[in-house]
């Protein structure tokens, strides 16, 4: 028996019974009753409002909280794997209620849908949209976010050199430069932080992570234009008392984190995150002379507030302050002495970051889903760097203002939300004796319908107008639809359009750990591209459980963009506008199953066919691997006391630049191989304890001569950005995670 526990009251650190009445939210929790009448929390249950797109998913112990005022009385619906489908009503005076969902089929189904998926699609999103959990998280070492993706099938995670450790992550086939990424919807980590960022966010800090593929809605910007990768932080009424984590691995590489939440008072609560972060341990399996991985100290804390009156006002505000150090290059070189030919070649990387924050939202009385919102955000990015002999510093000071309003037109199944935004960027960069600065000023306006059919149909319609100083106006129209051709079919199509302004610099500072020169042939434009999708899910009954089944197609197709052309010659770069054609296609068929009791298998495969011009002809983008497949297997004994988790990667080849211009010794193949990753990690879980040891890369498998000339870093022939593989290989791990809830 599945039963629904809500009442009114809104508790902050923990899950407790308070007998006090709050009409501001709803929290309640989902669980199956056992044989023996124990309540086992179902992780991954789908709440939400009917005729809405807002909802929430059931945390890993089962609990959920949602908005009340923001929707009235609307039926509340409860979904769950295995279990058909439920609607309740919620009156204003009830102050509890039990739901009891029907099976799908026999009594040992029951037993079986226990165990919710890590990672699933949501049914109820308009937008195709992968949710990733905390439980998900936590099957990898997920050290920070660009260790997240290891078991997602849609997102790819590549070094862009070999020295200094910065990773990318691509979507659809495309460079995380082309998805937007958010913290808590608020846009972060472009400009000056999209090379190094993904490093920013330690994966224990995370809730969860939600990765949509296509142009994303209107109200987030226009920057979005195959994808959008949205980061939730643990919230401080819905989190550990007190979580500490600890991680090693056999480079050396220490970790710590850790998270407090405090209630203050009925409206007050805070949670204060620390992480500290090193690697001082120089390695170099390869014996080319240069250091697999940088030398790493990163110190980062975070403090937010949220603010409930559990009325009609609430707010949320915070800070976080991150210093990070990077150092690699040659084993012998020695950053405290100068930097000549003699003392070896080096990189590197000091960043200091501050970012602040707010939102703040009035619900009103009496008319469902009617609120008005505010979200402001300010980053100040400083960066000071070395690559050889190369200079560059950079500093970036950013702020994002949101205001918007959302109603409803006659009845709910037609919700209108409309608003105005402001985002400016001010850039300063300094290469070598070459200074540039720029201001980006960008008012703009948008408003997004949403037209729902209950339990059949969603469509959403946005349009957003922006005014650039520099760029003049553009428009961004978005479309999105999901249409339920059955109650276990799924049908969504998007299309839309996105916009960018490229950073030369900052976001290709591989180049300069080369020694290629480079050459900007063109004042760069914005990026513009359009991007169309589709994608059908459906649900099969399979010997008593379900499959799900997802395929995809998305197409980019690029009315601008900036062209880094490394064919032209292996000792020059040229930067120019697109002309010509460039676009990619992106195929995908996933399926998840749990093959038998307990053992969830997810097994995926993606084709890519990414094309740009180059030089004049059209030519396959460098780097992008032509097919990816993935299989992950993870089982649990009963009652989790051990957890198993496998992940195969299967990496398809990929074009490389030529670089028949070298001599024969300093050139590289056209092509680099296929190749297979293995990684596998056991957990064994305790009371208030877990611990955990991993492995990545199995097999040991490495690039081979990754670094062009390592033998000569100050002669003309140098290149450490030709990374097609893995730099380093196997890597063992180990840690702990302790909560107090």
């Amino acid at each position: 028996m599945l039963v629904l526990m809500i009442s009114y009251t809104y508790t902050f650190g923990q899950h407790e019974e308070h007998h006090h009445e709050d009409e501001g939210h709803l929290h309640g929790v989902v669980y199956d009753m056992g044989p023996n009448s124990e309540k086992i929390p179902l992780p991954g249950a789908n709440v939400y409002w009917a005729g809405t797109t807002i909802g929430t998913a059931t945390g890993k112990d089962g609990t959920f909280h949602l908005d009340r005022h923001e929707h009235g009385n609307l039926p509340l619906v409860v979904s769950f794997v295995g279990f058909k489908n439920d609607t309740v009503m919620v009156s204003e005076d009830q102050k509890s209620i039990e739901i009891e969902l029907n099976m799908n089929n026999t009594l040992k189904e029951v037993v079986i849908a226990n165990k919710a998926p890590g990672g699933f699609i949501s049914r109820i999103d308009p937008i195709q949209t992968f949710h990733i959990t905390s439980a998900e998280l936590e099957k990898a070492a997920c050290c920070n976010l660009s260790e997240s993706f290891q078991t997602n099938a849609s997102v790819d995670v590549s070094y862009s050199d070999a020295v200094s450790g910065a990773k990318q992550i691509r979507l659809l086939g495309l460079a995380g430069k082309y998805s937007q990424i958010q913290m808590e919807n608020i846009p972060n980590l472009r400009g000056l932080a999209n090379t190094y960022g993904l490093g920013y966010v330690p994966g224990p800090w995370m809730e969860s992570i939600q990765v949509s593929k296509g142009t994303a809605s209107v109200k987030n910007g226009y920057e979005s234009i195959t994808g959008q990768v949205n980061v939730e932080y643990k919230k401080p009424d819905d989190s550990e008392k007190l979580y500490i984590n600890g991680y090693v691995n056999n480079d050396a590489r220490v970790e710590g984190n850790f998270n407090t939440a405090i209630k203050l008072n009925d409206k007050w609560s805070t949670m204060l995150f620390g992480h500290v972060e090193n690697l001082s341990r120089k390695i170099d399996h390869n014996g080319d002379d240069f250091i697999d991985n940088p030398l790493v100290k990163q110190y980062h804390v975070f403090n937010r507030w949220k603010y409930d009156d559990h009325k009609n006002v609430h707010a949320q505000f915070g800070f976080k302050v991150l210093q990070e150090d990077r150092q690699g290059g040659q084993v012998n070189y020695i950053d405290s002495e100068l930097r000549v030919p003699d003392n070896g070649y080096g990189i590197g990387i000091r960043t200091d970051r501050f970012e602040a924050f707010s939102k703040a939202a009035y619900i009103f009385d009496g008319r469902p889903g009617t609120n008005i919102a505010f979200i402001n955000s300010f980053i100040h990015h400083f960066q000071k760097s070395y690559f050889g002999l190369n200079n560059y510093d950079a500093r970036e000071n950013n702020y994002y203002g949101n205001l918007m309003f959302q109603t409803y037109l006659g009845n709910t199944n037609h919700q209108l939300t409309s608003g105005i935004s402001y985002v400016m960027d001010n850039y300063e960069e300094y290469l070598n004796d070459s200074a540039f600065s720029r201001k980006e000023s960008v008012p703009g306006v948008f408003s997004e319908y949403t037209f729902t059919l209950p339990d059949k149909m969603t469509l959403l319609l946005g349009l957003r107008a922006d005014f650039h100083n520099i760029y003049g106006t553009f428009f961004t129209p978005r479309l999105h639809f999901k249409y339920n051709l059955t109650e276990k079919t799924i049908f969504r199509t998007s299309a839309g359009k996105g916009y960018r302004t490229p950073n030369v610099i900052a976001e290709n500072t591989y180049i300069l750990a080369t020694s290629r020169n480079i050459r900007i042939l063109d004042d760069p434009e914005m990026e513009e591209a359009w991007n169309y999708g589709l994608n059908l899910t459906q649900y099969f009954d399979v010997y008593g459980k379900e499959l799900a089944l997802n395929v995809d197609y998305y197409r980019t197709d690029f009315v601008n963009q900036m062209i880094i052309d490394r064919d032209f010659s292996a000792r020059e770069v040229l930067i120019y506008n697109l002309d010509g054609k460039s676009f990619s296609n992106s195929y995908q068929v996933e399926a998840q199953y749990e093959l038998i009791e307990r053992l969830d298998v997810t097994a995926a495969f993606r084709y890519n066919d990414v094309r740009m011009t180059i030089d004049e002809n059209i030519r396959r983008q460098p780097f992008v691997n032509r097919y990816k497949g993935l299989v992950t297997l993870s089982y649990a004994t009963n009652l989790n006391k051990w957890q198993f988790d496998f992940t195969s990667q299967f990496n398809g080849d990929s074009r490389i630049p030529s670089t028949n211009d070298n001599p024969v010794e300093y050139q590289m193949k056209t092509s680099s191989p296929a190749y297979t990753i293995l990684n596998a990690q056991i957990t064994r879980n305790f009371k208030k304890w877990e611990i955990y040891l991993g492995g990545e890369n199995l097999t040991n498998y490495r690039q081979e001569d990754p670094i062009i000339a390592s033998d000569d870093p100050f002669g003309k022939y140098f290149d450490s950005s030709m990374i097609w593989g893995p730099v380093s290989g196997i890597k063992i791990y180990a840690g702990f995670r302790f909560a107090i809830n």
